[in-house]
């Protein structure tokens, strides 16, 4: 059995950091202590002035997703593999159940595109569409597959949107399965009224898209979310929060003691609104669903961070190329794909932004990226955290390390970034993956079909933490 020993780090958990050496033995942490002798190991690695962080957990991914008649340019491989190169070595990806089908059909189909792709460890979500008669049946056998939370969205009417009933009973299923809702909360109803009307009046360049869906829609649907999940009497997660309205009505919540767990994602915390006024059609690479905000946003997800009122950061990688994707919506907003790229480079731009900036403690930041999104979604304590027993998923982090942000140099299949020319402090330097070397130096040692599907746990009552 393989062992390896990582020598003169300091490990940083959510709950606080050390200087210690790590010792793991095939898949899992052995052992950390002060000081392990080399001979314990049949590979050393030093990591003297390096961060031992837990593996990144992005909890919101589309690979190889269908989407506005096209599929995101990433699949489970390149997707995977990029993630990887950013510190990221578990993804929690979305299976689509289509109406009129049995939820097993979508979970074996995205089994399907993993297989034999995946470099890195990998959950699913179930995008719950249609519940019909065997809806309610079929979540409880997606829970004891391992599948311990479900997505329902409240906008993009006819092809994706639920009504309250439809909510309001899969609320009630997870209080005796023990899953948890993830909502997309916008009042898509009303938005699309706008939509029309503002197609009418001929307005149809990107800008639109952000235009059409404003902060109180977002935050309506939000503020119902929850009142239905209080009527059910369980936890909710709202995903990619965009706004302060919206997050208003989390902390609200919360401040009465109910379980409203929500996440954004870098975009919003960097990038605004302006974004999509870019001439030559350039706006369309920030077109993506809720839309970018003003600015005045930005510092009040910041302190939402802080304050844990929202508690996880992901990406919602959703990437389409461009040249050949994006331009399907070049007359049209509504008919440019949704989504853009970023798994790649969340650990860089929180630790950056967020550590450097000042908002958080480098604890804080693992607590964000890896630790509680492994709590909420049934893969704690092997995942989220390095210690004895947990799977060897450590990021050796330079915390001094410069990169520059760049189509030009990153590993994910589409041809822009979002933040192109970012310049960071804080970059990988050596990623394992339940104890394999698959970065090391800007290189790519894994392969596809390495990575394993995870059995989650559902969480049932336990949701304080």
């Amino acid at each position: 059995m393989l062992t390896t020993l990582i020598k003169n780090g300091t490990v940083v958990n959510a709950k606080g950091s050390t200087f210690a050496d790590v010792l793991v033995e095939g898949e899992r942490v052995k052992e950390i202590a002060a000081t392990i002798p080399e001979t314990a190991a049949g590979r050393v690695i030093d990591a003297s002035g390096m961060l031992l962080l837990p593996g990144g957990i992005d909890a919101h991914t589309h690979m190889d997703m269908p989407f506005g008649g096209t599929t995101s340019s990433d699949d489970f491989e390149t997707g995977t593999r990029a993630a990887a190169f950013g510190g990221t070595t578990t993804i929690i990806d979305f299976a689509i159940q289509a109406r009129g089908t049995r939820m097993r059909d979508a979970l074996d189909t995205w089994w399907k595109k993993a297989e034999n792709k995946a470099v890195i460890d990998y959950g699913l979500h179930m995008i719950v569409t249609d519940l019909g008669e065997c809806g309610l049946e079929d979540m409880d056998d997606m829970v004891a597959e391992g599948v311990a939370s479900f997505k329902l969205f409240m906008a993009y009417p006819g092809v994706l949107m639920v009504d309250d009933g439809t909510i309001f009973k899969a609320l009630r299923q997870t209080s005796k399965n023990g899953a948890l809702i993830c909502m997309h909360a916008e009042n898509g109803g009303v938005i699309d009224v706008i939509i029309q009307r503002t197609l009418a009046e001929g307005k149809r360049a990107p800008i639109y898209h952000a235009l059409t869906r404003p902060v109180t829609a977002e935050a309506e649907a939000v503020n119902r979310a929850i009142a239905l999940a209080e009527m059910a009497g369980v936890p909710i997660y709202i995903v990619h929060l965009s706004s302060e309205d919206a997050l208003n009505k989390v902390r609200e919540a919360r401040d009465r003691g109910l379980p409203a767990f929500a996440e954004t994602c870098p975009q919003y915390l960097l990038l605004s609104v302006e974004e999509l006024e870019r001439p030559n059609f350039e706006g369309a690479k920030y077109v993506f669903t809720p839309p970018l905000r003003p600015k005045h946003h930005l510092p009040k997800l910041w302190e939402g961070l802080k304050q844990d009122n929202l508690q996880v950061v992901s990406t919602d990688h959703c990437p389409f190329c461009f040249e050949d994707q994006k331009a399907l919506g070049k007359d049209d907003f509504t008919k440019i794909p949704n989504g853009g790229p970023g798994v790649e480079n969340r650990l860089q731009l929180i630790h950056h932004y967020g550590v450097n900036g000042g908002h958080m403690n480098i604890n804080r930041f693992v607590e964000l990226v890896s630790t509680t999104p492994a709590r909420l979604f049934g893969l704690y304590p092997r995942k989220g955290l390095i210690a004895p027993g947990s799977d060897a998923d450590i990021v050796i982090w330079d915390p001094l390390a410069p990169h520059l942000i760049s189509a030009a140099t990153h590993h994910m299949r589409v041809d822009y970034s979002m933040f192109e020319g970012f310049n960071v402090t804080g970059n990988v330097r050596t990623v394992l993956s339940r104890g394999e070397v698959i970065i090391d130096n800007n290189e790519f040692l894994g392969k596809p079909g390495r990575g394993s599907y995870l059995k989650r746990e559902a969480r049932g009552g336990a949701w304080n933490y």
